[in-house]
Protein backbone atom coordinates (compact mmCIF):
# COMPACT_ATOMS: atom_id res chain seq x y z
CA UNK A 1 0.00 0.00 0.00
CA UNK A 2 1.52 3.31 -0.98
CA UNK A 3 2.25 6.11 1.49
CA UNK A 4 -0.18 8.39 -0.30
CA UNK A 5 -3.18 6.24 0.56
CA UNK A 6 -5.64 7.52 3.13
CA UNK A 7 -5.08 6.23 6.66
CA UNK A 8 -8.75 5.26 6.76
CA UNK A 9 -8.11 2.78 3.93
CA UNK A 10 -5.03 1.38 5.64
CA UNK A 11 -5.25 -2.04 7.25
CA UNK A 12 -2.91 -4.00 9.52
CA UNK A 13 -2.56 -7.73 9.94
CA UNK A 14 -2.66 -9.06 13.47
CA UNK A 15 -0.40 -11.93 14.45
CA UNK A 16 -1.17 -15.00 16.53
CA UNK A 17 1.60 -17.05 18.11
CA UNK A 18 4.45 -17.64 15.63
CA UNK A 19 4.94 -21.29 14.72
CA UNK A 20 1.82 -22.40 16.61
CA UNK A 21 -0.93 -21.86 14.04
CA UNK A 22 -2.02 -25.50 14.42
CA UNK A 23 -2.69 -24.94 18.11
CA UNK A 24 -4.65 -21.69 17.79
CA UNK A 25 -7.90 -23.45 18.67
CA UNK A 26 -6.39 -24.57 21.98
CA UNK A 27 -4.99 -21.08 22.54
CA UNK A 28 -8.51 -19.81 21.96
CA UNK A 29 -9.84 -22.13 24.67
CA UNK A 30 -7.14 -20.93 27.09
CA UNK A 31 -7.88 -17.29 26.28
CA UNK A 32 -11.61 -17.83 26.78
CA UNK A 33 -10.93 -19.38 30.18
CA UNK A 34 -8.72 -16.44 31.19
CA UNK A 35 -11.28 -13.91 29.94
CA UNK A 36 -14.03 -15.71 31.84
CA UNK A 37 -12.01 -15.75 35.08
CA UNK A 38 -11.03 -12.09 34.67
CA UNK A 39 -14.55 -10.85 34.00
CA UNK A 40 -16.18 -13.06 36.61
CA UNK A 41 -13.55 -12.27 39.26
CA UNK A 42 -13.44 -8.50 38.77
CA UNK A 43 -17.19 -8.27 38.33
CA UNK A 44 -17.66 -10.17 41.60
CA UNK A 45 -15.29 -7.78 43.41
CA UNK A 46 -17.35 -4.82 42.19
CA UNK A 47 -20.58 -6.53 43.23
CA UNK A 48 -19.25 -7.40 46.70
CA UNK A 49 -18.05 -3.84 47.40
CA UNK A 50 -21.30 -2.36 46.13
CA UNK A 51 -23.53 -4.73 48.13
CA UNK A 52 -21.65 -4.58 51.45
CA UNK A 53 -21.90 -1.20 53.15
CA UNK A 54 -19.07 -2.13 55.52
CA UNK A 55 -16.75 -2.10 52.52
CA UNK A 56 -17.63 1.47 51.57
CA UNK A 57 -14.18 2.60 52.67
CA UNK A 58 -11.23 4.18 50.79
CA UNK A 59 -9.30 0.91 50.49
CA UNK A 60 -12.23 -0.86 48.82
CA UNK A 61 -13.10 2.12 46.63
CA UNK A 62 -9.58 1.89 45.22
CA UNK A 63 -9.99 -1.88 44.88
CA UNK A 64 -13.16 -1.23 42.85
CA UNK A 65 -11.19 1.13 40.62
CA UNK A 66 -8.57 -1.59 40.12
CA UNK A 67 -11.27 -4.12 39.21
CA UNK A 68 -12.81 -1.63 36.76
CA UNK A 69 -9.49 -0.99 34.99
CA UNK A 70 -8.85 -4.74 34.82
CA UNK A 71 -12.26 -5.24 33.22
CA UNK A 72 -11.49 -2.46 30.76
CA UNK A 73 -8.14 -4.02 29.89
CA UNK A 74 -9.81 -7.40 29.36
CA UNK A 75 -12.59 -6.06 27.13
CA UNK A 76 -10.09 -3.99 25.09
CA UNK A 77 -8.24 -7.06 23.82
CA UNK A 78 -11.16 -9.50 23.72
CA UNK A 79 -12.60 -8.79 20.21
CA UNK A 80 -9.38 -9.10 18.19
CA UNK A 81 -7.87 -11.96 20.23
CA UNK A 82 -10.96 -14.10 19.65
CA UNK A 83 -11.07 -13.15 15.97
CA UNK A 84 -7.44 -14.15 15.41
CA UNK A 85 -7.40 -17.40 17.37
CA UNK A 86 -10.89 -18.72 16.56
CA UNK A 87 -12.03 -17.23 13.26
CA UNK A 88 -8.53 -16.72 11.81
CA UNK A 89 -9.45 -13.15 10.84
CA UNK A 90 -6.27 -11.11 11.04
CA UNK A 91 -7.07 -7.87 9.21
CA UNK A 92 -7.92 -4.77 11.22
CA UNK A 93 -8.52 -1.29 9.84
CA UNK A 94 -6.38 1.64 10.92
CA UNK A 95 -9.13 3.55 12.84
CA UNK A 96 -10.18 0.40 14.72
CA UNK A 97 -6.55 -0.38 15.51
CA UNK A 98 -6.02 3.15 16.86
CA UNK A 99 -9.15 2.86 19.00
CA UNK A 100 -8.05 -0.44 20.49
CA UNK A 101 -4.53 0.88 21.06
CA UNK A 102 -5.91 3.90 22.91
CA UNK A 103 -8.07 1.84 25.27
CA UNK A 104 -5.33 -0.71 25.99
CA UNK A 105 -2.79 1.96 26.90
CA UNK A 106 -5.37 4.17 28.66
CA UNK A 107 -6.46 1.36 30.98
CA UNK A 108 -2.83 0.43 31.52
CA UNK A 109 -2.09 4.01 32.61
CA UNK A 110 -5.15 4.01 34.82
CA UNK A 111 -4.07 0.76 36.48
CA UNK A 112 -0.66 2.26 37.27
CA UNK A 113 -2.43 5.28 38.79
CA UNK A 114 -4.75 3.07 40.85
CA UNK A 115 -1.80 1.07 42.22
CA UNK A 116 -0.14 4.33 43.24
CA UNK A 117 -3.35 5.50 44.94
CA UNK A 118 -3.61 2.18 46.77
CA UNK A 119 0.01 2.54 47.94
CA UNK A 120 -0.84 6.00 49.29
CA UNK A 121 -3.90 4.52 51.01
CA UNK A 122 -1.76 1.89 52.77
CA UNK A 123 0.81 4.57 53.69
CA UNK A 124 -1.81 6.78 55.34
CA UNK A 125 -3.51 3.81 57.06
CA UNK A 126 -0.26 2.58 58.65
CA UNK A 127 1.69 5.80 59.20
CA UNK A 128 -1.23 8.12 60.10
CA UNK A 129 -4.07 5.83 61.29
CA UNK A 130 -5.78 8.50 63.40
CA UNK A 131 -5.98 10.88 60.44
CA UNK A 132 -6.97 8.25 57.88
CA UNK A 133 -10.64 9.17 57.58
CA UNK A 134 -9.90 12.91 57.50
CA UNK A 135 -7.24 12.59 54.79
CA UNK A 136 -8.99 10.10 52.49
CA UNK A 137 -12.46 11.60 52.37
CA UNK A 138 -15.04 10.59 49.78
CA UNK A 139 -14.60 13.91 47.97
CA UNK A 140 -10.83 13.46 47.82
CA UNK A 141 -11.17 9.91 46.52
CA UNK A 142 -13.53 11.17 43.80
CA UNK A 143 -10.95 13.80 42.80
CA UNK A 144 -8.25 11.12 42.66
CA UNK A 145 -10.46 9.01 40.39
CA UNK A 146 -11.12 12.00 38.14
CA UNK A 147 -7.39 12.71 38.01
CA UNK A 148 -6.75 9.13 36.87
CA UNK A 149 -9.28 9.53 34.08
CA UNK A 150 -7.81 12.86 32.95
CA UNK A 151 -4.33 11.40 33.03
CA UNK A 152 -5.32 8.67 30.59
CA UNK A 153 -6.51 11.34 28.15
CA UNK A 154 -2.88 12.42 27.68
CA UNK A 155 -2.75 9.54 25.19
CA UNK A 156 -4.94 11.44 22.72
CA UNK A 157 -2.02 13.45 21.21
CA UNK A 158 -0.28 10.12 20.63
CA UNK A 159 -3.24 9.03 18.50
CA UNK A 160 -3.10 12.28 16.52
CA UNK A 161 0.62 11.84 15.89
CA UNK A 162 0.07 8.30 14.59
CA UNK A 163 -2.56 9.46 12.08
CA UNK A 164 0.10 11.66 10.43
CA UNK A 165 2.54 8.79 9.82
CA UNK A 166 2.64 6.98 6.47
CA UNK A 167 2.93 3.19 6.70
CA UNK A 168 4.62 1.81 3.59
CA UNK A 169 6.42 -1.21 5.06
CA UNK A 170 4.97 -4.55 6.07
CA UNK A 171 1.67 -4.05 7.86
CA UNK A 172 2.03 -7.17 9.99
CA UNK A 173 1.86 -6.49 13.73
CA UNK A 174 3.47 -8.70 16.36
CA UNK A 175 0.39 -9.37 18.51
CA UNK A 176 -3.32 -10.19 18.18
CA UNK A 177 -4.03 -6.60 19.28
CA UNK A 178 -2.63 -3.13 18.59
CA UNK A 179 0.15 -1.57 20.69
CA UNK A 180 1.80 1.79 20.06
CA UNK A 181 5.39 0.51 20.12
CA UNK A 182 4.39 -2.19 17.65
CA UNK A 183 2.78 0.25 15.20
CA UNK A 184 5.45 2.95 15.02
CA UNK A 185 8.11 0.45 13.95
CA UNK A 186 6.14 -0.02 10.71
CA UNK A 187 6.24 3.68 9.79
CA UNK A 188 8.30 4.54 6.71
CA UNK A 189 9.23 8.06 7.90
CA UNK A 190 10.97 9.40 10.96
CA UNK A 191 8.84 8.63 14.02
CA UNK A 192 11.11 10.33 16.56
CA UNK A 193 8.36 12.65 17.76
CA UNK A 194 6.05 9.71 18.42
CA UNK A 195 8.80 7.85 20.25
CA UNK A 196 9.68 10.88 22.37
CA UNK A 197 6.07 11.55 23.33
CA UNK A 198 5.57 7.88 24.12
CA UNK A 199 8.73 7.92 26.21
CA UNK A 200 7.44 10.98 28.06
CA UNK A 201 4.24 9.13 28.94
CA UNK A 202 6.28 6.13 30.11
CA UNK A 203 8.03 8.47 32.56
CA UNK A 204 4.71 8.89 34.37
CA UNK A 205 4.51 5.13 34.88
CA UNK A 206 8.12 5.08 36.05
CA UNK A 207 7.30 7.91 38.47
CA UNK A 208 4.38 5.85 39.79
CA UNK A 209 6.68 2.91 40.50
CA UNK A 210 9.20 5.19 42.23
CA UNK A 211 6.49 6.72 44.43
CA UNK A 212 5.12 3.25 45.24
CA UNK A 213 8.62 2.16 46.28
CA UNK A 214 8.94 5.31 48.41
CA UNK A 215 5.57 4.59 50.04
CA UNK A 216 6.63 1.07 50.97
CA UNK A 217 9.92 2.37 52.31
CA UNK A 218 8.02 4.70 54.63
CA UNK A 219 5.60 1.89 55.53
CA UNK A 220 8.45 -0.48 56.44
CA UNK A 221 10.05 2.26 58.54
CA UNK A 222 6.77 2.78 60.41
CA UNK A 223 6.25 -0.97 60.88
CA UNK A 224 9.75 -1.41 62.32
CA UNK A 225 8.95 1.26 64.92
CA UNK A 226 5.93 -0.73 66.13
CA UNK A 227 6.89 -2.58 69.30
CA UNK A 228 4.26 -5.32 69.16
CA UNK A 229 5.11 -8.19 66.83
CA UNK A 230 1.41 -8.94 66.43
CA UNK A 231 0.69 -5.38 65.33
CA UNK A 232 3.62 -5.52 62.89
CA UNK A 233 2.24 -8.66 61.28
CA UNK A 234 -1.26 -7.19 61.11
CA UNK A 235 0.03 -4.03 59.43
CA UNK A 236 2.07 -5.96 56.86
CA UNK A 237 -0.80 -8.32 56.09
CA UNK A 238 -2.88 -5.37 54.87
CA UNK A 239 -0.20 -4.67 52.25
CA UNK A 240 0.42 -8.17 50.86
CA UNK A 241 -2.38 -8.15 48.29
CA UNK A 242 -1.42 -4.73 46.96
CA UNK A 243 2.28 -5.63 46.86
CA UNK A 244 1.48 -8.74 44.78
CA UNK A 245 -0.70 -6.64 42.43
CA UNK A 246 2.21 -4.21 41.95
CA UNK A 247 4.61 -7.02 41.07
CA UNK A 248 2.33 -8.77 38.56
CA UNK A 249 1.67 -5.43 36.81
CA UNK A 250 5.11 -3.80 36.68
CA UNK A 251 7.37 -6.84 36.14
CA UNK A 252 5.75 -7.90 32.81
CA UNK A 253 5.54 -4.24 31.73
CA UNK A 254 9.27 -3.77 32.26
CA UNK A 255 10.00 -7.05 30.49
CA UNK A 256 7.85 -6.08 27.49
CA UNK A 257 9.49 -2.64 27.25
CA UNK A 258 12.98 -4.16 27.33
CA UNK A 259 12.12 -6.69 24.61
CA UNK A 260 10.58 -4.02 22.34
CA UNK A 261 13.53 -1.66 22.76
CA UNK A 262 16.54 -3.96 22.98
CA UNK A 263 15.35 -7.43 21.97
CA UNK A 264 15.60 -7.14 18.18
CA UNK A 265 17.35 -10.52 18.04
CA UNK A 266 15.02 -12.14 20.55
CA UNK A 267 12.72 -14.92 19.43
CA UNK A 268 9.30 -13.62 18.27
CA UNK A 269 7.66 -16.05 20.68
CA UNK A 270 9.25 -14.29 23.69
CA UNK A 271 7.83 -10.95 22.53
CA UNK A 272 4.31 -12.36 22.17
CA UNK A 273 4.53 -14.28 25.44
CA UNK A 274 5.60 -11.24 27.47
CA UNK A 275 2.89 -9.05 25.90
CA UNK A 276 0.22 -11.64 26.71
CA UNK A 277 1.46 -11.96 30.30
CA UNK A 278 1.38 -8.18 30.66
CA UNK A 279 -2.21 -7.84 29.40
CA UNK A 280 -3.84 -11.08 30.55
CA UNK A 281 -2.26 -12.05 33.87
CA UNK A 282 -3.04 -9.01 36.10
CA UNK A 283 -6.81 -9.01 35.37
CA UNK A 284 -6.91 -12.74 36.11
CA UNK A 285 -4.75 -12.81 39.25
CA UNK A 286 -5.78 -9.57 40.98
CA UNK A 287 -9.29 -10.73 42.04
CA UNK A 288 -7.88 -14.13 43.05
CA UNK A 289 -5.18 -12.51 45.21
CA UNK A 290 -7.61 -10.14 46.92
CA UNK A 291 -10.12 -12.93 47.48
CA UNK A 292 -7.47 -15.10 49.12
CA UNK A 293 -5.66 -12.49 51.22
CA UNK A 294 -8.45 -10.06 52.13
CA UNK A 295 -10.78 -11.35 54.86
CA UNK A 296 -13.67 -8.86 54.31
CA UNK A 297 -13.68 -9.71 50.60
CA UNK A 298 -13.79 -13.44 51.41
CA UNK A 299 -16.67 -12.91 53.82
CA UNK A 300 -18.51 -10.79 51.26
CA UNK A 301 -17.97 -13.48 48.62
CA UNK A 302 -19.33 -16.21 50.90
CA UNK A 303 -22.33 -14.06 51.82
CA UNK A 304 -22.98 -13.37 48.12
CA UNK A 305 -22.76 -17.06 47.25
CA UNK A 306 -25.11 -18.01 50.08
CA UNK A 307 -27.65 -15.44 48.88
CA UNK A 308 -27.48 -16.81 45.33
CA UNK A 309 -27.79 -20.45 46.44
CA UNK A 310 -30.75 -19.85 48.74
CA UNK A 311 -34.15 -19.94 47.05
CA UNK A 312 -36.34 -16.84 47.38
CA UNK A 313 -38.61 -17.26 50.35
CA UNK A 314 -36.71 -20.34 51.60
CA UNK A 315 -37.45 -21.14 55.17
CA UNK A 316 -40.63 -19.04 55.30
CA UNK A 317 -43.98 -20.47 56.23
CA UNK A 318 -46.65 -20.40 53.53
Amino acid sequence: MSPGNSSHALAFLLMGIPGMARFHCWVFVSCCLMYLIAMLGNGTILLIVRANRRLHQPMYYFLSMLATTDLGMTLSTLPTVLRVFWFGTREITFPVCLTQMFFIHAFSFMESSVLLAMAFDRYVAICYPLRYSSILTSARIAKIGLGMLCRSLTLLPLICLLTRLPFCRSHVLSHPYCLHQDMIRLACTDSTLNSLYGLTLVQFVILDSVLITLSYTMIMKAVVDITSREEQTKALNTCISHFCAVLIFYVPMVGLSIIHRYGKNAAPFSNVLMANIYLFVPPVLNPIIYSMKNKPIRKGLLRLLCQRVAWPGHGQQP
